[in-house]
């Protein structure tokens, strides 16, 4: 059990419970950056705790490289504090060669949990190195503009992008040009990415995809191919059954810190809250109850969910809804296109933590 599983409180006698409709978080720019850090899924890990295949050299050769390059970290030669904002000049010089790498390899091989390690391994104050997803550096744009995140990323020394997404061209060009003026300024880089969709052995490797789509970068990254069990996709997880509407209020009722919602309506507020303050909208949330869980309208809305997913997810906040099971919120029309893998995934998270949150509705 993690830490914060351990922490989090349990049932109580009857409070009443939060609701994420009535939050409107404004989160300031200082927080969306000192909050690039590996999230609370991956704060233990490090690549002491890799555990490698040993049927896949690739494994341990990669537990290799990443130390080196982790280590190689280590300042060049600048002396003080770069302030957080960019203000101030960076003394380091971009060295010549390989200034990324890339993590290439299927589902279940760790590439999450090896990217969190390298973060952690990085000698400099956490306020020196970021860690994020993909969606979380093009919301960063949208929250500060694009050279406000130049400004405030190029006194970084390591920024790390679990799941670069590959099926967005715009979004793509964006943080491919994002990375060219950070690559510039000195900072390391280091990715996993999603394949792009319709490709051969999609889910598996995605080295040629990822180094042609950041075009004039790809000569900064080194790959490391990470062989193991392909966990490729093999039909939707099983959702746990629904709870009835009124377990679900009693459940919020009976939970210190739960907040209770009507799905429809959390759907609509989500429209009215920036993606990049969906961390701060579950701030001190013990768990999510859900009335009236319903297949999502359009594609919009869809995309809105999944980040809401991966921030809970992240969290380790149980989810405990009424109507439809989780596997049922995406129409097959949305399943089987370019967004597939985001719906895939938001699935088998809440799946993940509908189960969690059995234990709550067990005693009440």
């Amino acid at each position: 059990m993690s830490s914060s599983a351990a922490s989090r409180p349990g049932p109580i006698a009857d409070v009443a419970p939060l609701s994420l409709c009535a939050r409107e978080p404004h989160v300031p720019a200082d927080r969306l950056v000192a909050e690039m850090v590996p999230p609370p899924r991956f704060d233990a890990v490090r690549f002491g705790t890799y555990i490698p295949d040993p049927n896949q050299p690739s494994q341990t050769e990669a537990v290799r490289v990443l130390e080196g390059f982790a280590a190689g970290l280590d300042g060049g030669g600048d002396s003080g504090r770069r302030r957080l904002f960019g203000f101030g000049k960076a003394q380091k010089k971009a060295p010549s060669g390989p200034r990324g790498v890339y993590l290439d390899g299927g589902y279940g091989v760790g590439k999450t949990h090896l990217l969190a390690s390298l973060w952690h391994a990085t000698p400099a104050e956490p306020a020196l190195k970021a860690f994020g997803t993909f969606v979380e550096l093009t919301n960063l744009v949208g929250a500060l503009g694009f050279q406000q995140t130049v400004k405030t990323l190029s006194g970084h020394r390591l920024l790390c992008i679990d799941e670069f997404e590959l099926d967005d061209p715009g979004d793509t060009v964006l943080v491919s040009t994002l990375l060219g003026k950070l690559v510039e300024a000195g900072v390391a880089l280091a990715a996993t990415s999603n394949t792009l969709p319709g490709k051969l052995g999609e889910g598996r490797f995605a080295a040629a995809d990822f180094l042609r789509e950041i075009q004039g970068l790809s000569a900064h990254f080194r790959a490391l191919r990470i062989d193991g069990e392909d966990y490729r996709h093999r039909g939707l997880p099983e959702a746990p059954p629904p709870y009835s509407d009124d377990v679900v209020t009693r459940v919020a009722h009976a939970t210190e810190g739960a907040s209770l919602d009507a799905f429809p309506d959390l759907l609509d507020h989500l429209a009215r809250v920036h993606p990049s303050r969906y961390g701060a909208l579950t701030d001190g949330i013990g768990a999510v109850c859900l009335t009236g869980v319903r297949p999502v309208p359009d594609q919009s809305t869809a995309l809105r969910l999944v980040v809401l997913a991966d921030r809970l997810y992240d969290r380790e906040v149980p989810v405990l809804a009424s109507g439809l099971p989780f596997d049922q919120l995406f129409s097959e029309e949305m399943l089987k296109g370019g967004y597939r893998k985001k719906y895939f995934r938001a699935i088998s998270r809440l799946t993940a933590l509908a189960r969690d949150a059995k234990k709550l509705a067990d005693t009440v």
